[in-house]
């Protein structure tokens, strides 16, 4: 469903078991414009009282904070101690998009593109551009880990989509559709049609 990638939220995760989430990222602009990252957030077992989570991207984003072998964000840059009741998942996650918007180049993963970042801009949007067309061009892979939980894509199927974009749409629209009966509006006006001051328009006076 490339065609019609989501207009909301920007990052999307499907917990699947209890130690391993699976997400998307959407980047709407800035250096990332166009890019969806698929990626896997590991959460230790001893959750929420060990280490912190950690996330990795399906395919290496060029990027200093990502491990260009492994794909692995530096998290513990964000979360240092991870503390109970006091950090969460959702935060990560934040964290995770955060990072394409504001570059951070200091202790970096990846020290070429924190170099090139500080160094030279233009090459660095260059390698950018190249791995969001690369993560584009590996969207419809295969998730590397067998789940029914796992996040995939497919081209655009209407004899598939079509009817479930009709449903979608429908539960839209019965919410609005309900509010707007839900609205009941009555009183006299007092306001002369075309016109936007209290009183303005003419009482009429009954003949005797």
């Amino acid at each position: 469903m490339a065609r019609t990638l989501p207009t909301g939220p920007s990052t999307w995760s499907t917990p699947c078991w209890r130690n391993l989430w699976f997400g998307v990222i959407f980047i709407r602009h800035g250096l990332y414009q166009d890019g969806v990252f698929k990626f896997t957030v590991y959460i230790p077992d001893n959750y929420p009282d060990g280490d912190c989570p950690r996330l990795v991207f399906d395919i290496p984003v060029f990027h200093p904070l990502v491990d260009p072998s492994s794909g692995e964000l530096d998290v513990k840059r964000a979360f240092a101690k991870w503390r109970r009741n006091h950090n969460h998942i959702w935060q990560v996650l934040m964290y995770a998009r955060r990072v394409f918007y504001k570059i951070d180049t200091a202790s970096p993963l990846h020290p070429e593109a924190a170099v090139l970042y500080e160094k030279d801009v233009h090459l660095f949007k260059s390698k950018v551009v190249d791995s969001v067309k690369l993560c584009t061009a590996r969207l419809f892979e295969q998730p590397k880990i067998e789940d029914p939980y796992a996040i995939s894509f497919s081209p655009w199927n209407p004899s598939i989509h079509d009817e479930a974009r009709e449903k979608m749409l429908t539960q839209k629209k019965k919410p609005e559709e309900q509010h707007n009966k839900s609205v009941h509006v009555a009183g006299l006006s007092w306001v002369k049609p075309g016109s936007v001051q209290p009183f303005s328009k003419e009482e009429k006076t009954g003949t005797t």
